[in-house]
């Protein structure tokens, strides 16, 4: 069972997103700031991160930096209600495999999530 990381301040999206991607057949673990989605990161090694780019103190950028330098090749989907094109093109150089905006079809995320599964490398 692939293990999918949500880091997201928003109760509510947590929630959705937990309920779909367990239905799914994810084992689902949820954070609700960057620095829980950190140590998470560190203590499950998930196969797929779901990243929010605004939450208070740690950010989804500071995150994301700080998964990079730990490694290059973990899988990062960056969902985030901020539609300024100048965060997605400074997320999207930090190596994201996706950036999507909340509100996207949860069918494309499925598929996302599903394609960046066959790719990437077996679980650490």
């Amino acid at each position: 069972m692939a293990k999918v990381l949500v880091i997201d301040d928003e109760p509510q999206v947590r929630k959705l997103l937990n309920m779909l991607l367990s239905h799914d057949g994810y084992e689902v673990i949820l954070a609700d700031n960057g620095g829980k989605g950190l140590e998470l990161y560190r203590l499950e090694h998930p196969d797929v991160i779901l990243l929010d780019l605004r939450m208070p103190q740690l950010d989804g950028i500071a995150v994301l930096k700080e998964i990079r330098r730990l490694d290059l090749e973990q899988p990062v989907i960056v969902l985030t209600g901020d539609t300024d094109p100048e965060t997605e093109r400074e997320v999207l150089a930090l190596g994201v495999s996706e950036f999507m905006i909340k509100g996207s079809s949860l069918h494309v995320l499925g598929g996302v999530l599903q394609r960046l599964l066959k790719t990437a490398a077996p679980a650490r």
